[in-house]
């Protein structure tokens, strides 16, 4: 939250409101993503078959997204960068959103995956 001037300017309940709205959010821009991805790439037998391309093109059109929604919601001021937020100079969006874009589904499908794998070695009892 520091890295938007929201935490300055907003009061508690803004500021707790923006934090539910935006992480409620993220979790329906990532649903939405996986299905898309689903939709065009999988395969009735995912994860374990095509689980590759589909992760890498979930995670591509949840980072898609996010960078056209912080571009839009930049534009329309519905929401300001603090001097903390790090911009990406080509998009004009900040860092944190991309990174985070980036690494959060990535590792989560990676644990996902490793989750998948290691239940398949596990012997029958």
């Amino acid at each position: 939250m520091p890295l938007y001037t929201l935490w300055r300017t907003g009061t508690p309940g803004e500021i707790t409101f923006a934090a539910l709205h935006c992480t409620l959010g993220d979790v329906l821009i990532a649903a939405c993503s996986l299905v898309v991805a689903l939709l065009f790439l999988g395969s009735p037998e995912w994860p374990r078959r095509r689980f590759v391309p589909v992760a890498a093109a979930a995670v591509a059109i949840g980072l898609g997204y996010t960078a056209y929604s912080e571009a839009v919601n930049l534009a329309r001021r519905s929401w300001a960068y603090s001097e903390l937020m790090p911009t990406l100079p080509w998009l004009g969006t900040g860092l944190s959103p991309v990174a985070q874009w980036l690494l959060i589904p990535t590792a989560s499908l990676a644990w996902a995956c490793r989750r998948r794998r290691a239940g398949r070695r596990r012997p029958e009892t």
